[in-house]
């Protein structure tokens, strides 16, 4: 009994095993720093190359002006004397430490000042520049040239300026180490904090899970509270509590199932038990044992019914649907039927009608079986001389069968549950003995089966119960519901009387 629930309350327990292999705080905390990461790697990049463009920038300006200066030193120059003054203004603007080079060449050895920089060219720059790697140096130089034209005696010279790169090198350098360094210790701060802002913004799925791992058959009435729970867990607390409800309803339905057959299986094996005892407590005369082996046949009998039965009902539960389907005219297996159950009926002194007909894609000995249920269930529930009618109809594509008798009113609480397995009203009780209260729970397992329905109805004295099935089966193509005679179709109704001849 308690199978269902135990697999229940193991599953939580195992996902709780996977989970601490892949916990989603986990997750969620790695994927935020990988996030973080990319941020901070892009916003970074973007960062360096700003940087160094503006360094270059700067370089290049400062180049310019010393460019600019060193022009104004040499345009106004316009001989042999003046140069030499020139040449002195230019030793005083070239810094001693070499990060500023100055060089003059022209075609007269006398106007000329300094070595023009010579070194392994690494990258020319827009605009004129020439980056390049001086001999001697660790770090690359920029420079540009510019041409100053004839003055008087003084010839056109060819005026060198290059500046040290090494400042933006290693500022370039310091700065790339320190973003790096920044980028990881934000990126571990933030898988850190991330964790801890995941696992709070989970503990409401802790707590959901505790009412979960707390549901057991002990207390199947619990259920998770949604009141507190966010909107992304909020479906599924409902959804996971109407899985509750119908898993509670079904082990309600299966404690009383089991119940009720303990209690149809106990009459007959207490009578077989205590038929045979009293058959051997003293020798007995054949004819005695016989009589006693048939009321144990009949007990064993009743027996195989009620397991057949249950057998036939688990099997409907499991969603099967009829097969062996052939389209056939209800009016004859009504009629097949009733001529089957012509005992019973002379029996209890009562007569069957059917009226209307419908042809339908039926499995015939399952709709039989329903129809006989119901036919045997209103004889026993009404008085000699009474008129039992099986009518057929059609609604909505379906051909709906409804055995109706005279009787006694049936409360709407009873109603309800007359198609329940082993239910039976206190007023029929008196032959429980020959009935354990699976006929109209057949008749319904009949109808779905068929893909229909089953309905009860009790008004101005008629109690009437009626299942209905499908026209067409799902693989065959419909057909005309009508009735041939000769070489023409005609539509006509059907009625056939059975039963006996009123007593006397």
């Amino acid at each position: 009994m308690n199978v269902p629930w135990a697999a229940s309350q193991e599953i939580p327990q195992a996902q709780g095993l996977r989970g601490s292999q892949r916990s989603i705080a986990r997750r969620l905390a790695v994927m935020f720093a990988l996030v973080a990461l990319f941020v901070f790697s892009l916003v970074g990049s973007g960062l360096f190359l700003v940087l160094r463009v503006q360094l270059e920038q700067h370089l290049r300006d400062s180049l310019d002006n010393r460019a600019e200066i060193a022009r104004l030193i040499v345009t106004h120059v316009s001989n042999a004397d003046k140069w030499k003054i020139a040449k002195e203004k230019l030793a005083d603007i070239t810094p001693r430490d070499g990060s500023t080079l100055f060089a003059v060449t022209s075609n007269d050895p006398r106007f000329s000042y300094g070595t023009p920089p010579a070194g392994r060219v690494t990258k020319r720059v827009l605009g004129g520049y020439v980056r390049f790697k001086p001999e001697g140096r660790a770090y690359d130089m920029l420079m540009t040239t510019l041409t100053i034209p004839p003055n008087a005696d003084r010839p056109p010279l060819q005026l060198f300026v290059a500046v040290d790169c090494s400042p933006n090198v290693r500022t370039m350098r310091v700065f790339g180490v320190a973003l790096a360094a920044l980028t990881a210790l934000a990126t571990v701060a933030v898988l850190l904090l991330s964790y801890s802002v995941a696992r709070l913004g989970l503990a409401p799925l802790t707590r959901l899970t505790r009412d979960a791992q707390s549901v057991s058959p002990n207390n199947r009435s619990q259920r998770l509270n949604t009141r507190s729970l966010p909107l992304e867990l909020e479906d599924l607390a409902k959804s996971f509590n109407g899985a509750l409800e119908r898993l509670d309803h079904a082990y309600g339905r299966l404690e009383a199932f089991n119940a009720d057959v303990a209690h149809e299986l106990r009459t007959p094996v207490t009578i077989l038990i205590g038929q045979t005892e009293v058959a051997l407590t003293r020798d007995r005369p054949i004819e005695e044992l016989r009589h006693t082996l048939q009321s144990n046949l009949e007990e064993f009998e009743r027996v195989r019914a009620i397991i057949n039965d249950m057998l036939f009902l688990a099997r409907a539960d499991q969603g099967e649907r009829a097969t062996g389907l052939v389209e056939v005219s209800l009016a004859a297996e009504v009629h097949r039927t009733l001529d089957f159950l012509e005992i019973p009926l002379e029996e209890a002194q009562v007569r069957a009608v059917s009226t209307g007909d419908a042809r339908a894609f039926v499995n015939t000995s399952l709709f039989g079986r329903a129809l006989s249920n119901l036919v045997m269930n209103a004889i026993q529930h009404c008085a000699p001389g009474a008129t039992i009618s099986v009518a057929i109809t059609r609604e909505h594509g379906r051909v709906r069968i409804a055995v109706a008798n005279p009787g006694e009113p049936i409360a709407p609480q009873i109603m309800e549950h007359l198609f329940d397995r082993f239910y039976r009203a206190e007023s029929s009780r008196t032959n429980s003995r020959e009935n354990h209260g699976l006929g109209l729970a057949i008749v319904k397992a009949v109808a779905e089966m068929h893909r229909g329905t089953v309905s009860a109805t009790s008004a101005n004295g008629i109690n009437t119960f009626a299942f209905s099935v499908a026209r067409f089966g799902s693989e065959h193509r419909p057909a005309q519901d009508v009735l041939t005679s000769g070489n023409a179709q005609v539509a006509r109704p059907h009625e056939e009387k059975i039963g006996v001849r009123p007593a006397g």
